[in-house]
């Protein structure tokens, strides 16, 4: 091969490698859409949409979802039922969005999420607010033309503050409970509660004496009261039956009826370094017997 036809063969490889460098780099996904997709499933899920949500959410009977508490999801039904019981339940849902970064390859997309879940319950002055700081990631499959949510995984930033919004007050604003004669009331909880776990939809009953102390149908529990300022009702559980404990935090209404707080472990069988008030749920406590007389 004479010198000049390989000067000619180098050249035309090195213009032919210039030419397909810009093939071969991939340009930054258009992740428009996908987000947008995110942003409907939480509007659907504040504006108690189920049809929207239907039509975004993928109903394969092998997906598999988790929630806050734990709760696990396997396909659609299940997830359906349960959302049907919430709007039902919500006065009003309120979800915002603090933080949402997408990504995408091919068909496949998927996000990290931080948002505030507003749950509001009642009407007028007896309406009361939960706000659950939640973390959220998911994956969606462009599908038929549109993006679709295949799975997803929920858990709470701190569970310190699904506190209802009532219990994050200044001591200026706090309330004590007072008799007719204008002086501090002692505080007395005896009776039996209905207890409702939020997120795990799980019911039992407490048995408490005046100081806050019993047992509870749920593994043999005792819950033991360890403060009470205020309206702000502290204390501890145990459960023997599944060899677990842990703390709570309520907020007693006024006429001291009902209470609404977080839970959250301290051990789990062996387990002991539980980072605290980090994992647990939401309670809803409710008197079922007449509340004594306040002294």
């Amino acid at each position: 091969m004479s010198g000049l036809v390989l000067f000619r063969l180098i050249v035309l490889l090195l213009i032919g490698a210039v030419w397909c460098v810009p093939t071969a780099m991939s340009a930054p996904a258009d992740n428009t859409g996908l987000e947008a997709t995110v942003r409907a499933l939480v509007r659907a899920n504040a504006e108690k949409d189920l049809s929207t949500l239907s039509k975004l959410m993928a109903h394969d009977a092998d997906i598999v979802s988790y929630s806050i508490g734990g709760r696990k999801y396997v396909g659609w039904p299940e997830l359906e039922r349960d959302m049907k019981e919430e709007f039902a339940n919500a006065t009003a849902l309120d979800l915002r969005i603090s933080e949402l970064k997408v990504w995408s390859k091919g068909d496949i997309g998927w996000y990290a999420m931080e948002l505030a879940y507003g749950r509001i319950l009642g009407h007028g002055p007896d309406q009361q607010r939960t706000v659950l700081p939640l973390r959220e990631t998911g994956v969606l499959e462009h599908r038929n033309g549109q993006w679709v949510l295949l799975s997803w995984h929920e858990s709470f930033r701190s569970v310190s503050d699904a506190l209802p919004v009532d219990a994050r007050t200044s001591g200026a604003t706090a309330h004590t409970v007072a008799s007719s004669s204008n002086q501090p009331a002692v505080l007395d909880v005896s009776g039996e509660w209905d207890i409702l776990e939020v997120e795990d939809d799980k019911r039992y009953r407490a048995t408490l004496d005046k100081a806050g102390n019993g047992p509870y149908t749920q593994h043999g529990g005792q819950f033991v009261t360890t403060k009470f300022t205020d309206r702000l009702w502290q204390g501890t559980w145990q459960q023997p039956g599944n060899d677990r404990e842990g703390g709570f935090e309520l907020l007693l209404s006024d006429d001291g009826t009902q209470a609404k707080g977080v839970w959250w472990y301290s051990r789990v069988g062996t387990q002991k370094n539980i980072p605290p008030r980090e994992h647990g749920g939401t309670y809803l406590w409710k008197r079922l017997t007449p509340p004594p007389p306040a002294r």
